[in-house]
């Protein structure tokens, strides 16, 4: 399904011996195909909400966003 262009996205998390040992070879297709990729579900949220905004002209820096949060006291 990689290599015939079906899949546009991976979120592959791991548990066990066998998972990781897979994960190399799932890792190593997507790379070569160009195929986004992630090992854990907070980071498919983070890439699919980016790419929710992806033509959107407003752009933050980190030092912006950090600013506008509140100081603890």
């Amino acid at each position: 399904m990689m290599k015939n262009g079906e899949i546009a996205f991976i979120v592959n998390t791991t548990e066990g011996r066998q998972a990781i040992a897979d994960s190399y070879s799932i890792r190593r297709e997507a790379l070569q195909h160009r195929i986004t990729y992630t090992t854990t579900i907070p980071g498919g949220l983070a890439i699919v909400h980016s790419l929710e905004h992806e033509h959107s002209e407003l752009v933050h820096t980190l030092r912006g966003l950090h600013a506008e949060l509140p100081i603890a006291s």
